[in-house]
């Protein structure tokens, strides 16, 4: 195939390469909503850490949000066998902050945004992601933040493996920026503990074009 054209196919060689895993379960608050509060995680199942870490790249440069959830499952998934170039804090990685709803029963916020908000995304997102919540952000505050983090990743590692060890909300933001869905379907996709997202990001695409190609979402073995 001709040079000109080759150079102009998206190459995974070449993209950043993004690894997206959502923390480890917290059962002892799983009655609570706890967003952006710092907990510790269960990081005991074995299997499913070891089958993660066999998924990782190697010597890929790994970040982890403010909260020690993450940090602990960072260092579960080191210890079942992945590795890391380095292991870095990134303030904009933290959970999104659901300000008032944080500390409340799950099941008397959920009866009470059904019997007064009529709230649609019951199930779904903890808010309506059209919301900002009392005293705190919306989902469009923590894709913006998410933006930023990616493309700085993009700018200054382009073509290199970034595992990022962050939160569900999180993780929903990144998929609505690559996929630039409505705030409606950015609540859609199903992240469960400890599963792994894969995005790529290329360099030479046109800006009218696809940017991103999508792996598994929310893939667990």
């Amino acid at each position: 195939m001709d040079e000109k054209i080759l150079a102009r196919l998206p190459h995974d060689e070449d993209a950043t390469r993004f690894w997206w895993v959502r923390h480890a379960p917290v059962p002892e608050h799983g009655d609570v909503m706890y967003g952006s509060f710092d907990l510790d995680c269960d990081c005991s199942d074995e299997a499913v850490f070891q089958g993660v870490a066999a998924r990782l790249p190697n010597n890929a440069k790994w970040f982890y949000s403010p909260l020690k959830r993450t940090r602990q499952t960072a260092d579960a998934l080191l210890a079942a066998g992945a590795n890391s170039q380095s292991l870095t804090l990134d303030e904009r990685l933290i959970e999104m902050d659901f300000g008032d709803y944080n500390g409340r029963n799950l099941q008397e916020l959920i009866t009470e945004r059904i019997n007064n908000n009529q709230d649609s995304y019951v199930g779904f997102f903890p808010a309506s992601p059209f919301e900002t919540t009392p005293n705190g952000e919306s989902l469009s505050d923590v894709a913006k933040r998410i933006a930023a983090f990616t493309e700085d990743m993009h700018n200054k590692h382009t073509g290199e493996d970034i595992v990022v060890i962050a939160h569900r909300g999180v993780i929903l933001a990144a998929l609505h920026n690559v996929l630039q869905l409505p705030l409606q379907t950015s609540v859609s996709f199903r992240i469960d503990n400890v599963s792994l997202s894969r995005i790529w990001q290329y360099p030479n695409i046109p800006a009218d074009g696809p940017q991103y190609k999508l792996g598994e979402v929310g893939w667990l073995p």
